[in-house]
């Protein structure tokens, strides 16, 4: 059966990113009705490849390079699934968890207040608007978030904001869908995605998962991101973990 990538997906062709993609109202339509699934770290991520791993990973580190953190910022926190791993990791935490759909944050609020003693805060809105203090989190999880954002300016500009809520010596992990540089072996990828998505669900479900990244996402490789987290004063970076176009990385204020 055919999978070779369908030339007007975004990732097959960089022309393509003038397309009209999801807005931010869209986007938190399709989240307030998913609550159940993403509730389920299984069955709310079983499209994306080595999920469990790439949370474990991030979340380690954390704890590893901020081992008496006291608070953390959970972006895009859907159900609370990164929060509560970081809670089993560094108990008691001061978590802050921001996400446009007040359904997510009810259903993360209530599992995330079970798990710690510390205080729990939740901000409904797009992490480029929400206000929050400058300088306060040691810890910051962006799990399968930042891919919506859009072009280099939106990129640069979130960067920038999340820096500056960091404490010094904190850290901003990323689990996300990504991109290659080089568009032979992007295509390549995600290729080797597509005969994935056809394992677990046949040719139908494929097309469903590259229809549904076409309208809504707009993920850029890992190089640009960790490049990226360079220029707005990230003192270091890291790779965790990358599989396909799937990666776990992260940078050191």
């Amino acid at each position: 059966m055919k999978t070779s990538l369908n030339p007007c997906h975004p990732w097959a062709n960089k022309k393509t990113k003038t397309m009209k993609k999801s807005t931010i109202e869209e986007i938190r339509e399709r989240f307030d009705n998913d609550v159940e699934r993403f509730s389920n770290l299984e069955t709310g991520q079983v499209a994306t490849i080595d999920a469990t791993i790439s949370l474990e990973l991030i979340t380690e580190a954390s704890k590893r390079i901020v081992p008496n953190a006291t608070n953390v910022l959970d972006i895009g926190c859907g159900a609370g699934n990164y929060t509560l791993m970081m809670l089993s990791k560094v108990p008691n935490l001061n978590s802050t968890l921001v996400d446009l759909s007040l359904p997510m944050l009810d259903r993360a609020f209530e599992r995330v207040s079970a798990a710690t003693n510390g205080r729990v805060e939740v901000k409904q809105g797009d992490i480029r608007e929400v206000d929050l203090p400058e300088n306060q989190f040691d810890i910051i999880l962006a799990g399968a978030v930042l891919h919506h954002l859009r072009d280099d300016q939106d990129w640069e500009t979130t960067f920038a904001k999340i820096f500056k809520l960091l404490k010094p010596g904190g850290c901003f992990m990323i689990s996300d869908l990504i991109t290659q540089d080089t568009e032979l072996l992007n295509e390549y990828t995600w290729q080797r995605y597509g005969e994935y998505l056809e394992g677990i669900g046949g040719a139908e479900y494929r097309q469903k998962v590259f229809d549904y990244i076409e309208k809504e996402d707009t993920p850029r490789s890992m190089n640009y991101q960790l490049d990226l987290m360079k220029k707005v004063g990230f003192t270091s970076v890291e790779i965790l973990h990358k599989n396909m176009c799937f990666g776990a990385f992260g940078g050191i204020k």
